[in-house]
């Protein structure tokens, strides 16, 4: 027999040699105490990896833990197979016809069982039970590659449509497959090594189907209280039943629209449908006339901009005329804007708004006093007091106020209640990579704001990634807290905009560099644009939403 091979590993500057064939899930458990949250995946080599992976040379090596963001959507993966796994066994696989991961919910995720089988409290029971029961059997998540069409054929014989379409346009010669025992299926992203990590889970009766709550990265060994936002929950199921209506739920589902020559008839309806959507909005408005302002917030690239206008537009056809106010004009100067934890200043937070001016100036109006509107100067960092339009109110004027904090009580906490009328709008994506693949709701505006980003600020993808996080935070403090509030929910995604904002976010995702940290979430978006056919710009009308962020809107939006 040969003598074994050893190899250096190195962590955190470290250096030890370990057998080959030694897992980098054995190595991380001797560095676990090290970390304050569970290991869930390595970096080898600058390389992001499963820990089933197992040495072979001489590494770099360092971890991922559930509280860094690859490492939590590793480990809310994970638990969705797990619980599909689980719903196969309670159920009996022959009575299953189908489920679906449809969207998040409260902190977790909607799944959707269809089949012969009574979805009630009892059976969700049971499927938490069989989850538990799988943990604690500590069953290995093993991986496998097979050949594309090997694929296509399993998907079909698995029963699963929406994956035997996807990888049917997909160009890729090779396939990673995911088991647990006999349960087999495709994911897209990495997994945990083990069912035994999956510690992490609380599952939910609701609507039709159930929720599996899961940790945040942010208290990744903690489950929040769950609760669902009711109007937001409404409008996605909407929107789901309208992508059902079009036959399209799924990436493959487009991708035979655009080989068949009928994408254009679904820009025209999803269109049509968005605008329908705004006119019931605006007949609304106009049927109180106590409403006189008019407030528009939701989290960043929502489209709050295009869609201010275009319900502009809808109110002219009431008889009325409206203002359009941007919140940014209220800004105080940027010296007195709060810091985050990393010593940046933190645009998200409501400090950085003069409320007092705001409101003073809003009630003057409504008073019927003319006012000189604030106006604040990006360049210089600084408030233009008195340098803003001037406006006077008649009675058919109404002001259309957008910013993140309209939802907020304290922003507005001096006007009126009768007189405001809340909108919280955004992008809610309909359409998933498969049956068990969503597609995240943040993934899309953040490659809407990749796009937008580079084309009126300059930025590159790198830039607008670093800061994506505290964007991110901000959202959680400062916008969703409030969308419950709002008196209507507007979803502004489209269904076909993914395969339009691939020609833009590209060559942007390509330029960052591979030594960053950011690269590694530009090749993750890259893998993701694989599944999409890309598609032209031009039939995309001037007033779309999606105008905001690709260029060429007939609105002044940058």
């Amino acid at each position: 027999m040969g003598e074994m091979r050893m190899y250096q590993v190195t962590v955190r500057g470290e250096t030890k040699a370990y057998p080959e064939g030694t897992s980098y899930e054995e190595i991380a458990l001797e560095h676990q105490k090290e970390e304050t949250a569970p290991i869930v995946l390595a970096i080898a080599g600058g390389k992001l990896c499963e820990l089933f992976t197992r040495v072979h040379e001489d590494t770099m090596l360092s971890f991922v833990t559930m509280a860094q963001t690859p490492g939590i959507q590793s480990y809310h993966r994970s638990a969705v197979m797990l619980a599909l796994k689980a719903v196969y066994k309670v159920a009996g696989r022959e009575n299953v016809q189908r489920i679906s991961v449809e969207f998040s919910v409260s902190k977790g995720l909607y799944l959707e069982p269809r089949g012969n089988f009574a979805l009630d409290e009892a059976f969700v029971s049971q499927v938490e039970e069989k989850m538990r029961e799988l943990v604690s059997q500590e069953l290995p998540i093993e991986k496998r590659t097979v050949g594309t069409n090997e694929a296509i054929r399993l998907f079909r014989q698995y029963e699963m449509p929406d994956k035997e379409k996807l990888f049917s346009y997909r160009r890729v010669s090779r396939v990673n497959l995911y088991r647990i025992g006999q349960f087999e299926d495709y994911f897209y992203g990495y997994m945990v090594p083990n069912t035994r990590y999956l510690k992490w889970f609380r599952l939910y009766r609701y609507a039709d189907g159930f929720v599996i709550q899961l940790p945040q990265k942010d208290n990744p060994t903690t489950l929040e209280p769950f609760a669902p936002s009711e109007k937001v929950f409404a409008t996605l199921k909407e929107s789901n039943e309208w992508s059902a209506r079009l036959g399209v739920n799924a990436v493959g589902d487009l991708n035979d629209l655009i080989v068949n020559g009928g994408l254009g008839e679904l820009i025209l309806v999803q269109e049509a449908l968005m605008e329908k959507k705004l006119g019931k909005i605006a007949e609304a408005i106009a049927q109180d006339r106590r409403k006189k302002i008019i407030l528009v917030a939701g989290p960043s690239s929502s489209g709050k901009t295009s869609f201010s206008h275009r319900l502009s537009i809808q109110l002219k056809t009431y008889g009325l005329t409206p203002h359009p106010i941007a919140v940014d004009n209220y800004f105080r100067d940027r010296v007195l804007a709060p810091r985050d934890e990393e010593g940046n200043y933190n645009f998200e937070a409501l400090e950085c708004v003069d409320v007092e001016l705001f409101n003073e100036h809003m009630l003057r109006l409504l008073a019927g006093e003319e006012v000189a509107l604030a106006k604040y100067n990006f360049n210089t960092g600084k408030q233009e007091l008195g340098q803003g339009d001037r406006l006077r109110l008649s009675s058919d004027d109404i002001l259309v106020i957008e910013g993140i904090h309209c939802l907020n009580d304290r922003m507005t906490y001096r006007l009126p209640s009768d007189c405001r009328y809340r909108i919280y709008i955004s992008a809610l994506t309909q359409l998933n990579v498969d049956e068990h693949n969503r597609i995240p709701t943040t993934d899309g505006r953040l490659i809407r704001r990749i796009v937008r980003d580079a084309r009126t600020r300059g930025h590159s993808a790198r830039d607008t990634i670093a800061q994506w996080n505290s964007v991110r935070r901000g959202e959680e403090q400062n916008i969703f807290p409030y969308q419950e509030s709002a008196d209507v929910v507007f979803n502004s995604a489209l269904i076909y905009e993914l395969s339009v904002l691939k020609a833009y976010a590209e060559p942007l995702l390509f330029s960052v560099p591979r030594d960053s940290k950011e690269y590694q979430e530009a090749k993750r978006l890259l893998k993701f644009f694989d599944y999409f056919l890309p598609v032209a710009s031009e039939d995309i009308p001037r007033n779309s939403l999606l105008r905001e962020f690709i260029g060429g809107s007939l609105f002044p939006v940058g």
